[in-house]
């Protein structure tokens, strides 16, 4: 290992960083595929919009003894889901992408999916399966950018463990409106 040197020479990295600038952050380094990349990123992107509309649907229509308490929760995911797609736009657009918010198909592109829900305990549960959903389908993304996109992968491994959290709020409610 010793003759494999650590970094490449500064000559080399100057005259690399001078070609391409257009491409703004993404080098010559980046070893992702980049138009998969923007299209799971839009992918994610339309999974986090339908989580907002469905979390701020439930927030309006709770309603009942708990309501409060889990309306609250329901805003500050709605508020927490909008950050997220915020960043992944944010982080297509650095890859040289546009972030697809385009309302049509926007459902179709969504791992998640839109369910109202009738009761309080309905709208909990459609919203956890939800945030299982998008756990199991962003650790899948987390694993396929492994190494080759580490700033993608740092920004969806963020994402996950919110996501892990707002399951974990959404079982203790469960548990609690169950009884």
């Amino acid at each position: 290992m010793a003759d494999k040197p650590f970094l490449t020479d500064i000559k080399t990295l100057r005259k690399r960083a001078r070609q391409h600038i257009e491409q703004g952050a993404v080098t010559e380094g980046y070893k992702a595929d980049r138009k998969t990349v923007i299209k799971v990123l839009n992918e994610s992107l339309a999974t986090e919009i339908v989580c907002v509309l469905r979390y701020k649907r439930h927030f309006f229509m709770a309603s009942g003894i708990h309501a409060e308490s889990v309306a609250a929760e329901f805003l500050q995911h709605a508020n927490e889901e909008q950050g997220h797609a915020d960043q992944i736009a944010q982080r297509i657009v650095q890859l040289g992408g546009a972030p697809n918010f385009n309302p049509e198909g926007l459902l179709s592109r969504s791992h998640a999916e839109y369910v109202e829900g009738d009761t309080l305990l309905d709208m909990i549960k459609e919203d956890l399966v939800a945030e299982r959903i998008a756990i199991d389908s962003y650790r899948e993304i987390i694993q396929y950018l492994a190494n080759d996109d580490p700033t993608t992968r740092r920004m969806m491994e963020g994402i996950l463990a919110m996501e892990e959290e707002h399951a974990d709020d959404l079982v203790s409610l469960l548990g609690e409106i169950g009884k």
